[in-house]
């Protein structure tokens, strides 16, 4: 994990209430796979599977905000009983703010992950803000957090530990 400053991580991550997650390039290793038929083939990890079970066991609700449309995300987003899901969305800082009114949360208590240009306006309002080792250096300058593994190979169970450890 690279930070700075451990202890400025854990006073971000112990208010978390909500986190939001980008799909390509966290859930997945960003890669698109389209078969023969036009079918799109993502591949998640079973340990980020396993995270979200389990900080949703905690109370921690999740959500996913994605650029792009995928039947596959909407069939793990069911799996995993995420019900907050919204893809094909371009402007993830206004579907943000309905989420923070609808569950009526605070920027403090919301962490997002996102690897991409696109997820920049959104890991400056959050409170706690997460990228993979392989996101854009973009991204990565401005993150709270970096994991060590890449998208799609757990790092967003590498972020839920780490909130989660927090809290106990």
């Amino acid at each position: 994990m690279a930070f700075d400053n451990i202890a400025n991580l854990k006073e971000k991550a112990i208010n978390i209430k909500f986190l939001l997650l980008d799909v390509d390039g966290i859930l997945t290793d960003g890669k698109i796979i389209i078969d023969s038929y036009g079918n799109e083939l993502k591949s998640f990890h079973i340990q980020d599977g396993h995270g979200i079970f389990l900080i949703k066991s905690s109370g921690i609700e999740v959500g996913i905000i994605s650029g792009r449309y995928s039947r596959a995300v909407e069939y793990r987003a069911k799996e995993l009983n995420i019900e907050e899901v919204h893809q094909g969305v371009r402007d993830k800082v206004k579907i943000y703010e309905e989420i923070k009114a609808k569950y009526k949360l605070s920027d403090e208590a919301v962490a997002f992950m996102g690897d991409d240009l696109i997820d920049i306006p959104l890991l400056r309002k959050v409170g706690f803000s997460a990228t993979t080792a392989d996101a854009v250096n973009e991204v990565k300058e401005i993150a709270d957090m970096i994991t060590e593994r890449n998208g799609g190979e757990g790092a967003v169970r590498e972020v839920i530990d780490f909130i989660l450890k927090t809290m106990s």
